[in-house]
């Protein structure tokens, strides 16, 4: 009975071969052993490249935060606890360190904003530390703003006054008084261009998008580029509307590129007559050149843009393209082509942009180039090798069954297809120790063999190979050597809080195969495993231990009518790691009542209950 079992349990583990582990794991082990070794900026990269991966895992972005301190970059900490913030708005431990490195990068106004939050929770275990840096950014602010606000009555046109009093009053939160006095700051001083790019930042926080839209606009558009860059950050990701360049200008009715940027976009929407105003606004002396109807390299980039923010994606790539012949060394049109063909389904092309693109003297260019190329390597690499192992006791069987596979992929061009050598290791304890055991359908053996398989499709994977069994526990009762020929089809999709998502909630997950087997007597096996259930977060008591509880349904089919082939089962299990582990490694445990769907032939009972348990663990480099 135990090697039918096993059989049965073989085509469990088939489902491996089209769902090996993602490069995630990789990246972690890495990562932390580069940290244990004190290699800060290699963990940073390898943390950032993680976090790309798997984005809602709140412990890869604490780890990568804690990282960055070590390395003294506190802004880029800082970033990271607010995306843990984001993710989970309960770990106010992730709230009191983002809150006390706002305070120390200057954002003092979202300091004192998250520790009131903190101290005013009755069963918060930080209060008391909240309330005491609450009032020590409080207190010195409320005293300083009534100071400036005295020193305005005696001087309204004091620019440092106004300047200070909006400062403070951002810092403390009275945003309707910060936008009033940097607007006055700015009027006082137009060519201190960093006032309008304050004042639009705190109409944007207070809600109002136009007058925002306006000042940041004007400010992205003027002669100071530190102002102008800061403003470009904050406006939304689409090109300005016409109306939207009228209003910014009557804010700056002074700012001539802004006025000059309103009379292009009016010529290329073909409003000449409106082009024609607007340019008779524009001082004679400050006009543009007759070249004035011609598109430049950088509006062709900004055409781009908004054709790629609206979805017009083969115009974007035209417009792209345009761009990058006029200027081949920008590497943000570079980086922007490989999006514009990845969101298009041409990876390859987009692989060869992002390659290029990663080559940029601009830090934040070649990171992000960077990652998208390490994302896209695996699907584009020309050879990957990829190991699983899953070991699996039953008490139904008495037994510990093991299988394993090692195998080595060649990309076949544009074709969605690998073909493959595999070394595969099937086997079982008792097999591998005893020869007492009934043999006629036992393995332990390794499979050498060559094979093809689909790129996954919709969760599905089409596969076939062929090759030589090679028994390691044999007698003379069997052949050693024997053909192995066997392919199939399976298929995978999981809804919900997966296992290892950092998240709580609800799950369903499928795993589908269908078994061809020419050594078994040419059966042909169908096996469903199905399991819905509840994921929990991680246990930080208990060294981040993540459980996913199910309920499992499980059916197995053959069309040779074999009894032990043809069962359904069903009762709860577990799966379970630990947030530091790598990734690859799950342990699981199932306690399963089932029962033979065909009697003939059948000397064990009708009815069974089994107690499974199962490690597993990937990998592909």
């Amino acid at each position: 009975m135990s090697t039918r079992l096993g059989l049965i349990l073989l085509v469990a583990g088939l489902l491996a071969c089209g769902q090996m582990q993602d490069p995630l794991a990789s990246l972690l082990d890495r990562a932390y052993k580069a940290l244990a070794e004190k290699q800060y900026p290699q963990a940073v990269e390898l943390f950032a490249e993680a976090v790309e991966a798997a984005p809602e895992r709140v412990s890869i972005r604490k780890d990568l935060a804690y990282t960055y301190l070590r390395t003294g970059e506190t802004e880029a900490a800082r970033d990271q606890f607010e995306q843990v913030m984001r993710i989970d708005p309960l770990d106010q431990q992730a709230a009191l360190e983002y809150a006390f490195l706002c305070h120390e990068t200057g954002k003092t106004d979202i300091a004192r904003r998250v520790f009131d939050q903190i101290r005013r929770d009755e069963n918060s275990p930080y209060r008391a530390t909240a309330e005491a840096a609450f009032q020590n950014i409080d207190r010195p602010l409320a005293e300083g703003l009534a100071r400036w606000l005295q020193a305005l009555e005696l001087q309204p046109d004091d620019y440092n006054a106004h300047r200070e009093v909006a400062i403070l009053a951002e810092r403390r939160g009275e945003l309707a008084l910060a936008a009033e006095h940097y607007l006055k700051a700015w009027r006082l001083r137009p060519e201190w261009r960093s006032m309008l790019v304050a004042y639009g930042r705190i109409e944007q926080a207070r809600g109002e998008p136009e007058r925002a839209m306006a000042a940041l606009l004007a400010a992205s558009r003027g002669p100071e580029p530190r102002a102008a860059e800061a403003a470009r950050k904050l406006l939304p990701d689409r090109y300005p509307y016409v109306y939207e360049f009228r209003q910014a200008i009557e804010l700056d009715p002074d700012n001539i590129a802004l006025r000059e940027e309103l009379v292009y976009l009016l010529e290329a929407m073909g409003r000449r007559e409106e082009a024609a105003r607007e340019l008779a606004a524009i001082p004679q002396a400050q006009r543009p050149g007759a070249g004035a109807g011609t598109v430049r390299s950088a509006d062709v980039r900004a055409l781009a843009e908004r054709s790629y923010q609206a979805g017009y994606l083969r115009d974007a790539l035209k417009y792209y393209l345009m761009a990058h012949e006029e200027d081949p060394l920008d590497f943000r049109v570079m980086l922007q082509l490989g999006w514009t063909l990845n969101v298009m389904g041409r990876d390859e092309e987009a692989f060869r942009w992002f390659g290029l693109a990663r080559k940029s003297p601009d830090a934040s260019i070649a990171r992000e180039a960077g990652r998208a190329y390490s994302n896209l390597r695996p699907s584009q690499a020309r050879f990957r090798t990829t190991v699983w192992l899953f070991p699996v006791f039953s008490s139904r069987g008495r037994d510990v069954f093991a299988y394993g596979q090692v195998r080595t992929e060649l990309k076949l061009g544009r074709l969605p297809l690998r073909t493959y050598f595999s070394t595969r290791l099937i086997g079982d304890s008792q097999g591998m120790v005893s020869s007492g055991a009934p043999k006629r359908l036992a393995d332990n053996a390794a499979v050498l063999a060559a094979g093809v398989t689909t790129n996954s499709w919709q969760g599905f994977i089409f596969w076939f190979e062929a090759g030589e069994a090679v028994r390691y526990a044999w007698t003379s009762a069997g052949r050693r050597f024997s053909a192995d020929l066997r392919g199939g089809a399976a298929f995978y999709r999981g809804f919900g809080r997966l296992l290892g998502s950092g998240h709580r909630g609800a799950h369903v997950e499928t795993n589908d195969d269908f078994v061809f087997l020419s050594r078994f007597d040419n059966d042909a096996l169908l096996y469903s495993q199905n399991r819905a259930g509840y994921t929990l977060a991680p246990l930080k008591k208990l060294g981040g231990l993540e459980t996913q509880w199910s309920w499992n349904l499980n059916l197995s089919r053959d069309i040779k009518r074999a009894y032990w082939a043809n069962t359904v089962e069903t009762g709860p299990g577990v799966r379970f790691r630990w947030e530091r582990m790598p990734r690859p490694w799950v342990f699981s445990f199932s306690v399963l009542r089932g029962a033979y769907l065909i009697r003939e032939g059948n000397p064990w009972g009708r009815r069974y209950t089994d107690y499974r348990a199962g490690i597993w663990y990937a990998f592909t480099r």
